[in-house]
């Protein structure tokens, strides 16, 4: 069972960094939340709502978005997408490190980072705090124990037409949900931090 101590030394020796930031459209951040649930750690994930135009439509992600004008860093910007999207406040001292960057599309960078939120000060578990504030944005808010995605029985597939072409791509099912694509390669690149293999990806 992967515990946050491992995760944070794990980061420790990696120390990743995020790209070369610049305050537009052009660079995005995501945030890899961990919180201790009942029994282990979990992630958080948000649905997004589905609309026209949006590339994403509908699709599972993790809180983050675009970054603007004002944001003065990649962090900064996950940190305030992650509170408009879903209302939980990240701060600094929360953030454990940066994952590798990820190339989306030709001239988008995507810029993830892990945090780990304990018991918020009146003892409410982050998970209970989590919900859906930008509706046109976010759909739901679900979390994902960090096990349910290393076990190869939730495992499955998802056909996705690519360039108008049918195409198979792996994923994680989490009851009606399904990790895949650009999250799923987040997801692989903390797999590969904390050297623990991801069934969906073998």
């Amino acid at each position: 069972m992967l515990t946050i101590e491992r995760i944070i030394l794990a980061v420790g020796r990696t120390k990743c960094a995020p790209a070369q930031f610049t305050p537009d459209h052009r660079h995005c951040a995501v945030a890899l939340v961990l919180a201790y649930g009942h029994h282990e750690l979990e992630a958080c994930f948000i649905r997004r709502t589905e609309q026209m135009g949006d590339p994403w439509s509908g699709q599972v992600a993790l809180p983050g978005g675009r970054a603007g004008a004002t944001d003065v860093s990649a962090s900064a910007v996950a940190e305030r997408e992650t509170y408009e999207e879903i209302g939980l406040k990240l701060k600094p001292v929360q953030r454990i490190g940066a994952l590798p960057t990820h190339a989306i599309r030709a001239n988008m960078t995507l810029s993830p980072f892990i945090y780990y939120v304990r018991p918020l000060q009146n003892g409410e578990p982050p998970q209970q705090v989590a919900t859906a504030r930008d509706l046109k944005e976010v759909a739901s808010v679900f979390w994902v124990p960090l096990s349910h995605m290393f076990t190869s029985k939730n495992t499955t597939t998802l056909d996705y037409p690519q360039s108008g072409i049918p195409t198979t791509f792996p994923g994680i099912q989490f009851e009606d949900h399904v990790i895949w694509g650009l999250t799923l390669s987040v997801l692989k690149t903390f797999a590969q931090l904390v050297d623990q293999p991801l069934p969906a990806l073998d």
